[in-house]
């Protein structure tokens, strides 16, 4: 089987310091989880980092920060895992789909301008397949109305747009660890942000609730376990090394998919100019001479793994059926869009020549 992604790390990556921490006796909360902080702040250039058990609990403890309360509209991308909106659903708040571009598969600034009213108390921009192209432009449209961004950055370590590291624009960013990610330690999920009433509220929030004070704990709000283990950070921090290597080698991978899928007339995923792009994942719409299941299912019987690009939330069953509100860019691309294999030392050949045999028996 080729994988669709295998995570590139090693357990002779991390042996020493797995023994260096099981020897201590140490295993959270402690200097490893630290260092992680502070590299994560070093690589992304935000101020300040708190991990979480996933990009899910991430998100949601963004959405606890800013205040988000039930009847509060939160707009959010409505090409996405369906995790960007069941954050949202879950505080009871009422999420707003808006629809993206069919080009980028970010989330649409004339859209956004159409659905921001005097009720919208958060916006979730996600960075599609770890691509942030119009990020700042939606933050611009925000600022003017004095609403708070937060980026749902999953895929998007190592990702940038104006030069400036994704984890370092909105007002609040959430990364994601989980095994399909370019950097991953199993599970796991980090917040980032520059605002400092943000990190104090995260500080007693991710704490239980709890600060220090005078030699002794004291439980000043309620809060939350969502830590990361010191084993965890290490695969981390060794990941996050070579990070820059990894986002190189699967540029590489990307631009030869584009070079022979484009003579078939796959559309891929436009990045802007002003973008760089970790290539978390490589999307393609495919042609309309084709069904995207169909091919799907010829890769898998031949032993290649691939999937759709993601999800249309608004047509999602619980979705659909309570808000009825689905967006038609968003619903287009998750009928068209495919995933496919992208990982070091894949063996490109089978999964090119596949494709082509799938187009030239009709």
């Amino acid at each position: 089987m080729i994988r669709l992604i295998k995570p590139d790390i090693a357990f002779s990556d991390v042996e020493d310091d797995f023994k260096t921490i099981l020897e201590s006796g140490i295993l959270t909360r402690g200097s490893y989880v630290s260092r992680f902080a502070k590299a994560m702040c070093d690589y992304t250039g935000a101020e300040y980092c708190h991990f979480a058990t996933s990009a899910t609990t991430a998100l949601s403890m963004c959405l606890k920060v800013i205040g988000i309360k039930p009847g509060d509209k939160v707009l959010v991308s409505d090409f996405s895992f369906p995790a960007s909106v069941n954050v949202i659903e879950d505080l009871y708040a009422h999420p707003v789909f808006v629809d993206v571009d069919s080009d980028t598969f970010n989330m649409r600034p004339d859209d956004l301008e159409k659905k921001i009213t005097k009720d919208t108390r958060a916006v979730i921009f996600v960075d599609l397949a770890g691509n942030p192209g119009g990020i700042h432009e939606i933050k611009s449209i925000l600022e003017k109305h004095g609403v708070p961004l937060i980026e749902d950055a999953a895929c998007a370590i190592g990702s940038s747009e104006n030069n400036i590291k994704c984890g370092n624009i909105a007002d609040l960013s959430c990364f994601s660890f989980h095994p399909r990610k370019l950097l991953t330690t199993g599970e796991g999920g980090a917040i980032l942000t520059n605002n400092v009433e943000y990190k104090e509220i995260l500080d007693v929030k991710l704490a239980h609730g709890a600060v220090f004070n005078k030699g002794k704990f004291d439980f000043i709000d309620y809060g939350y376990n969502y830590r990361l283990p010191e084993l965890q950070a290490a695969m981390g921090i060794k990941q996050l090394m070579k990070l820059d290597e990894i986002i190189s080698i699967r540029q590489k991978i990307a631009e030869r998919y584009a070079e022979e899928l484009g003579k078939f007339g796959f559309v891929e995923q436009k990045i802007a100019k002003n973008v760089i792009h970790n290539i978390q994942s490589v999307v393609f719409k495919v042609p309309d001479t084709i069904k995207r299941d169909e091919l799907v299912r010829y890769l898998k019987e031949r032993d290649i793994e691939t999937t759709i690009g993601t999800y249309c939330l608004s047509d999602c069953t619980y979705y659909r059926q309570k808000y009825n509100n689905i967006q038609p860019v968003a619903k287009k691309l998750f009928d068209t869009t495919i995933t496919l294999p992208c990982f070091a030392g894949l063996d490109l050949e089978p999964v090119i020549e596949n494709i082509k045999n799938f187009f030239e028996r009709g």
